[in-house]
Order: structure tokens, then C-alpha cells, then sequence
């Protein structure tokens, strides 16, 4: 069986004093105790991404792209690193510098990429998530998703059918997002009655479009 661990386990570890926090080789770390070790700059094995080959098996997704403003910046240009070594296209669309920039700029970028057919999906970082969703949400199909744990991106992927994943670099911790992405990334929409539910969505759309 596989250990998890997590938060409280790091915590009780730094009672200790130790540095070190010890694991097994199929050790299982949420991402709240990956954010807290590297806040407290722990030693420990660990495994960074979750690279669910088997549950890609045919799966769209290979196109990415990826964009933020000042916000996000750090964590969008770690993020690229990170899925491009996991074989993916990546598209940055920018920001590229620390400068003050404006979030709507860069949500477009990335939601005209997707709705052009340019990319299978895209990933934009801001600071909480939610402008950057509003902004490309007024683009016409695309479904943009703010998550904020595993549990929303698998339900706007299965349930939703996102084709846009926003996050929020000063609302969560970069090991967080990380394991948000695998998720959203590797999850495939489920179809029938959620369909019926983003046809009704579509409608809308289609109503109050100039």
C-alpha cells in the first residue's frame, strides 16, 4: 500500500526539528505538504508530476497554450518547463517579463489560440483566477474553468467539457497547480447528459450573440 503524505505529517516533522522529511519509494504526497516542504526548504524524495500515461491512452490533448500576466509569470514559465518534458506542445503566448501588463490581453491570447483549433486547449495564470475566466469566457466556445484543487478540475473536464484551465498563482502554490494540471490535463468529458447541458450553454450563447 502506498503512504500518504501529508500536511500534518510534514508539520509533525518540523516539531522535530529534522530537515529531512523520510518516504518511501511509492510515497504518495498531497500537494499541501509539497507546498509546505518547500516553504520550509525540506530535504524529501519526490515525485513532481503526475504523468498518467495509461489514462492519456488516446486522448486528445497534446497542444497546449499557455499564458499569464505579471502574476503569474514565475509559475507559467515553470509550468512550460514542466510540460514540455512531458512531451506536450507548448504555446507561451506571454506575458514574458515582470512589467505590469494586463490580464485580458493574455486570456485572449490564449482562448483565440483554442477557439482557431491553433491548440486542443489552454492554461492561463493570474493572480486569483478569476479575471483571466471572466476575460475568456467572452469569447465565443470557449469553456474556461477556474480550479482551485483536483476535485474542480476533474469535474470541469468530465462534467463541462473545459477547454480552458485558469488558476491563480497567488491563491495556491505552485505544487498545487501542478497536480491541478495533471488532473484537468488527463481527464476526458464523459458526454451524455452533460452534453444536453453544454448544448443548452451553447444556446445561451448563441441568443446574445451581436
Amino acid at each position: 500500500m502506498k503512504k500518504l503524505i501529508t500536511e500534518e505529517d510534514v508539520r509533525r516533522v518540523l516539531k522535530t526539528g529534522s530537515k529531512v522529511v523520510v518516504t518511501g519509494s511509492n510515497a504518495i504526497i498531497t500537494p499541501l505538504a509539497r507546498d509546505l516542504i518547500r516553504s520550509k526548504n525540506l530535504a524529501v524524495i519526490e515525485k513532481k508530476f503526475d504523468d498518467d500515461s495509461a489514462g492519456r491512452k488516446n486522448f486528445p490533448f497534446k497542444k497546449i497554450a499557455v499564458g499569464s500576466d505579471h502574476t503569474g509569470f514565475k509559475t507559467k514559465n515553470s509550468l512550460i518547463k514542466l510540460l514540455t518534458g512531458k512531451d506536450y506542445q507548448v504555446y507561451d503566448v506571454g506575458t514574458f517579463d515582470e512589467k505590469s501588463c494586463d490580464y485580458p490581453d493574455f486570456a485572449l491570447a490564449v482562448s483565440e489560440k483554442v477557439q482557431q483549433n491553433s491548440v486542443d486547449c489552454g492554461i492561463i495564470i493570474d493572480a486569483t483566477g478569476i479575471p483571466s475566466a471572466i476575460a475568456a469566457n467572452k469569447v465565443e466556445g470557449i469553456r474556461a474553468a477556474t480550479c482551485y484543487n483536483e476535485f474542480s478540475a476533474k469535474s470541469s473536464r468530465a462534467h463541462n467539457d473545459a477547454n480552458v484551465l485558469v488558476l491563480g498563482a497567488k491563491a495556491l502554490g505552485d505544487e498545487t497547480i501542478f497536480s491541478i494540471v495533471g488532473t484537468w490535463l488527463n481527464t476526458a468529458f464523459e458526454g451524455g447528459r452533460h452534453q444536453r447541458r453544454l448544448n443548452k450553454i451553447t444556446g445561451i450563447e448563441k441568443k446574445y450573440r451581436n
